[in-house]
C-alpha cells in the first residue's frame, strides 16, 4: 500500500516489484498479492480512516474544498489541521500534519448540500475554531447556512492566495494595457517556440485561475526589459534583434509591465511570508508595510490591507500562535490525487476516490492496522452503493454488454 501511496507505484507495479526483491535480494515473500487485492487494502484503508474520525481535544481548523470535476462528479473534502500545526512544523503544513474528516462525492453543488454534508462531518468530527476556505460563492454560502443551524459564529478565513488573486483579476484584468501586454506575450510564445531563444518563452497562464501565479509573468517581463535596454539598434542577426522581433512593441508597455511587476513582486512577498510562516502581530507589521509600497489607489492594497486588518482580529480571537491563513495544502491533495487517477483509461470519480484520505497525515504500521480493522470488503461495496451509485465505466459496461442495443434504432 505504501509504495502505491508514497512511492506513487501503479497498482499493477507492486507485484512486480515484489517479485524483483523476491528474485534478486535476500527480501523473501511467502507469496505476493494479486494487484486486485493491492487496491482493495488502500481503499479500505482509505474508508477505515474516515471510519474511525473521532472529535479532537486540541483547538484544529478545519479546511474545506471542492476537487475539480473529473468525469460529472467532484468530492467535498474537509482537512482537520491543529492551531499549533504551523508553530510547529515551522514552515507550511504538509500533508503529514493534516487529517482528512471528511469526503463526500458530489455531482450537483449548492449551499444547501454542502451545508448538510458539513452538518453530518462535523457532527462525528466535532467542531473547529475556524474554518478557511476560498472564495468560492456555494463553499461561502454553505458554510453560512450550517453555522447558522448550529447557532455559532465561526470565523471563516478567507484564502490569502484566492484573496490576491481575485484582487489582481480585478486591478488589471480589464485593462487594454493588461490586454495587449498578454496578446503579446501569447503571440511572442509562439515565436519564440522551437528557437534559440526558446529559454525566453514567457511562462505559460492557466486558463482557469491565471491570476494565482501571474506573479512569475511579471518576473518574466521585468527580466525582459533589462534585456531590451540597450541603446541604439541592435546588430542585424544578433540574438537581441531576434528577440525584439519575436516581441514587436513591448518596450511601449513599459509603464504598464513596471506597475504589474512591482504589485505581482508585493504580492508574492505578501504571500511567501504567510504561507509560510502565518498570520501574527510581526506578520501582520511586515506584510502592512509592503502593502504601503503599492500606488495609493491601487486596488490591490485596498484588498489586501482590508484583509489583514480582518484577519489580524480572527487571530487575536483563536490564538497567540501565528494563525494558518492558507488552503493550499488541499490543492496539494487533490494534485496528488489527480496524478494517481489520471492513470485511469477513463477519468472518472469512483471508488479511487478513498485514496484521498490514505494521502494524509503519519500512515505507520499502527495506524495502518487500526484503520484495516475498521473497514471489511463488504463495507467498501456499501460505501460505494451509497456514494457512487454509477460510473462512466459501469455505464459503458452496461451499454456494450446489451448486444441488442447496438442494432440501429434500440440505442
Amino acid at each position: 500500500m505504501l509504495l502505491v501511496i508514497q512511492a506513487v507505484v501503479s497498482y499493477r507495479s507492486v507485484p512486480r516489484i515484489l517479485n524483483l526483491l523476491n528474485a534478486l535480494t535476500g527480501f523473501s515473500l511467502g507469496w505476493v498479492p494479486h494487484f486486485t487485492s493491492v487496491i482493495n487494502w488502500t481503499l479500505r484503508l482509505g474508508l477505515g480512516l474516515l471510519k474511525q474520525v473521532q472529535p479532537f481535544s486540541e483547538p484544529w481548523l478545519a479546511i474545506i474544498d471542492h476537487s475539480i470535476d473529473i468525469g460529472t462528479k467532484k468530492a467535498l473534502v474537509v482537512l482537520r489541521v491543529p492551531v499549533v500545526a504551523l508553530s510547529l512544523r515551522g514552515s507550511a503544513i504538509q500533508l503529514a500534519d493534516c487529517e482528512c474528516i471528511g469526503l463526500k462525492i458530489c455531482e450537483r453543488v449548492n449551499g444547501e448540500s454542502i451545508a448538510q454534508d458539513l452538518e453530518g462531518i462535523f457532527s462525528q468530527a466535532g467542531k473547529p475554531k475556524a474554518i478557511i476556505k476560498d472564495g468560492d460563492y456555494t463553499l461561502q454560502k454553505g458554510v453560512r447556512l450550517w453555522s447558522e443551524k448550529q447557532g455559532l459564529e465561526i470565523p471563516v478565513i478567507a484564502d490569502i492566495g484566492h484573496t490576491m488573486a481575485t484582487a489582481l483579476k480585478k486591478q488589471f484584468e480589464k485593462t487594454d494595457a493588461y490586454q495587449r501586454f498578454i496578446t503579446l506575450t501569447s503571440q511572442g510564445a509562439k515565436r519564440l517556440r522551437q528557437t534559440e531563444l526558446a529559454f525566453l518563452i514567457p511562462p505559460k497562464l492557466r486558463s482557469k485561475g491565471r491570476f494565482q501565479s501571474i506573479s512569475t509573468l511579471g518576473e518574466w517581463a521585468d527580466k525582459i526589459l533589462d534585456v531590451f535596454a540597450v541603446q541604439g539598434r541592435a546588430k542585424k542577426g544578433s540574438l537581441l534583434a531576434k528577440l525584439r522581433a519575436a516581441l514587436p512593441g513591448f518596450l511601449r508597455l513599459k509603464p504598464f509591465i513596471k506597475g504589474f511587476a512591482n504589485t505581482a513582486q508585493v504580492v508574492s512577498q505578501v504571500m511567501e511570508i504567510l504561507k509560510n510562516k502565518g498570520l501574527d502581530p510581526s506578520h501582520y507589521e511586515h506584510c502592512y508595510r509592503l502593502s504601503e509600497t503599492l500606488p495609493k489607489n491601487s486596488k490591490v492594497k485596498k484588498h489586501l490591507q482590508q484583509w489583514l486588518q480582518q484577519h489580524r482580529l480572527i487571530q487575536q480571537q483563536l490564538t497567540e500562535l501565528p494563525l494558518l491563513v492558507s488552503s493550499d495544502i488541499i490543492e496539494s491533495l487533490f494534485g496528488n490525487f489527480k496524478h494517481i487517477i489520471e492513470r485511469s483509461p477513463q477519468a472518472d470519480m469512483n471508488r479511487t476516490t478513498l485514496l484521498i484520505p490514505a494521502l494524509c497525515g503519519n500512515l505507520d504500521k499502527a495506524t495502518i492496522t487500526q484503520a484495516l480493522s475498521h473497514a471489511r470488503h463488504n463495507d467498501l461495496e456499501i460505501w460505494e452503493k451509497e456514494n457512487i451509485p454509477y460510473t462512466v465505466r459501469k455505464k459503458r459496461q452496461t451499454f456494450f454488454d446489451r448486444v441488442e442495443s447496438q442494432k440501429a434504432g434500440k440505442i
